[in-house]
């Protein structure tokens, strides 16, 4: 299974970026909005999603931050819509990239 995402219009000489450096995606891709963006070259992505819980037969709403290595060719900035990906880990924390923007913040 091959997984393609746009390529971006700038370029970088980041190692850990998907596009122009080395760094290998594999297993999830997750879709969030960035919360912030105050860290150089990572970003805090918030993830929605439903859990069910089956006592009652319903779904709840919860959500999940997930710092993400930012690569200067994405610049992604507080409000935008990103698509991540896992990766190897980069840090400690950070084992997701930015792959793509779905739609700028306004």
């Amino acid at each position: 299974m091959a997984i393609t995402f746009k390529k971006p219009k700038k370029t970088c000489n980041d190692r850990n970026c998907p596009f122009h450096g080395s760094l290998p995606i594999r297993g999830r891709i997750l879709e969030g909005v960035v919360v912030s963006a105050k860290m150089d070259k990572t970003v805090i992505v918030r993830h929605d999603y439903l859990k069910y819980v089956p006592k009652f037969m319903r779904y709840e709403r919860r959500r999940s931050r997930i710092p993400s290595h930012n690569p200067p060719c994405m610049d992604a900035k507080e409000g935008d819509r990103v698509v991540i990906a896992e990766c190897r880990p980069i840090s400690k924390t950070v084992s997701f990239v930015v792959v793509e923007k779905k739609e700028e913040a306004k």
